[in-house]
């Protein structure tokens, strides 16, 4: 066979896309994934289906897809875990803020005995139980130096930190919205002398009992940092740069998320936006009292338009109106252990969160330019921008969430499945008449 595989292997780099020798060889020779490190210098592996670069929830679910569609694929991360982010980046009270229906995998449920909103130890949990069941393993500490497109050849090349060479027809970009922490450029922050994390290192505010700790940040994890910090005894301050949409979780025990998606499929959504904020004043009072300014777009609409997630309260409101937690606007700059605010005040801190958000890291790897934009998402808006050019896939950059990269791994599944069904009965028509054709040549 490794005989074989290296007589063949330079045959089929030069074959046209979509050659039916091509998938034959792909197929019947190479469908073992061997190394050849004999001939060439660097080690290439032919992958026989697509290759999936990414093993969070997003990989998981399109490899998940896949499997059920009976195509054969390899998964790539660059940590030692499945959904390194949730398991290594996140803090210690973290739970899901969607009702767990809205957060579920293709084609597994959570377990009915979970809470309605899963904590981050059952959410991990969940996914290994999802991996197992679908058999899915992924190639870990494999990080992605370069993906291209070979044009001659009509196929991927992907080069990884073990010093592989993938080669696959088709190449699915899992990696997400979050793959890089994003750091804002402050006046001294660089000279700050005390701590200073960004909120992925962050992990509970039994670390940091009694200090003055400043939160650069109002989303969902900003907030729910303070609220931990206040917990566990510290003296938090939020820096609320930019207006923000904060709505309650539940609105008289039904989940905001799952009323706004019952009534958007009825309603307008300005509608839908202008019942959401009365209820909110209903619920939670005036906020831009203490600091929190609401954008002049509604919060469902701004979703849409730019992408932006309203933040969903767990009880930081409370903290905020007790005096618990401090809010204060943009920072100026940093001097000897002190933030000055633009609005003049200058306080005292310890510790500095920054929970500022997360980037795409595609672009430092992708070489693509008409599928990806140049912040490393699709420029196709949703429902499009799961699908490229030259077998090019993404999955999970939707801005919608778990069930966004649902949607996006169910079809992207679906149109590898139809072409590689295709190939397939291709590929044992071409077998069948070669050896027929062998037949009669050995007769005569």
């Amino acid at each position: 066979m490794g005989q074989t595989f290296y007589l063949y292997r330079p045959i089929l780099l030069y074959l046209p896309t979509g050659h039916p020798n091509a998938f034959v060889l792909s197929t019947q020779v190479l469908e073992s994934n061997m190394y050849c490190t004999s001939l060439f210098k660097q080690r290439s592996m032919w992958v026989n289906g697509p290759l999936v670069v990414g093993a969070g929830p997003s990989g998981l679910a399109v490899a998940a897809c896949l499997r059920s569609r009976g195509v054969p694929f390899v998964v790539l991360d660059r940590a030692d875990c499945i959904a390194s982010l949730w398991q290594n980046r996140t803090y210690d009270r973290l739970r899901l803020h969607l009702p767990k229906q809205f957060c579920q995998l293709p084609n597994l449920p959570f377990p009915e005995d979970f809470p309605q909103y899963p904590t981050k130890r059952q959410f991990v949990d969940y996914l290994e139980s999802y991996a197992r069941a679908f058999g899915i393993r992924p190639r870990f500490n494999e990080g992605v130096l370069s993906a291209r497109y070979d044009e001659t050849c009509g196929i991927w090349r992907v080069k990884t930190t073990a010093e592989v060479e993938y080669i696959s027809q088709w190449l699915v970009v899992a990696t997400g919205e979050n793959a890089e922490c994003v750091a804002p450029e402050i006046d001294g922050l660089e000279r700050f002398p005390g701590v200073l994390l960004h909120a992925s290192e962050y992990k509970s505010g039994e670390a940091y009992r009694g200090k003055k700790v400043l939160v650069v940040g109002c989303g969902n994890s900003g907030m729910e940092i303070c609220l931990d910090l206040s917990l566990h005894g510290c003296f938090p301050t939020m820096v609320v740069r930019d207006s923000v949409h904060v709505l309650p979780r539940e609105v008289f025990g039904k989940s905001t998320f799952e009323m706004a998606v019952a009534m958007t499929k009825l309603l307008p959504v300005w509608l839908v936006d202008m019942i959401f904020l009365c209820l909110t004043w209903v619920v939670l009072g005036n906020l831009e009292k203490h600091g929190l300014k609401r954008p002049k777009m509604g919060p469902f609409e701004l979703k849409i338009s730019q992408g932006k997630t309203p933040v969903l309260d767990t009880g930081t409101l409370e903290k905020i109106k007790t005096g618990d937690i401090k809010v204060v606007p943009g920072i100026k700059k940093f001097t000897h252990g002190k933030a000055e605010f633009v609005d003049g005040q200058i306080l005292d801190v310890d510790v500095v969160v920054l929970a500022t958000g997360y980037r795409s890291n595609v672009p430092s790897w992708l070489q693509e330019s008409d599928f990806f934009s140049s912040d490393g998402l699709p420029k196709a808006p949703f429902p499009g921008g799961w699908k490229g050019k030259n077998g090019l896939y993404a999955v999970g950059f939707t801005g919608r969430g778990l069930s966004g990269s649902a949607f996006d791994a169910e079809r992207t599944a679906e149109d590898i499945a139809r072409i590689w069904t295709e190939k397939s009965k291709q590929a044992k028509s071409f077998m069948a008449g070669h050896r027929m054709c062998s037949s009669l040549q050995w007769r005569q």
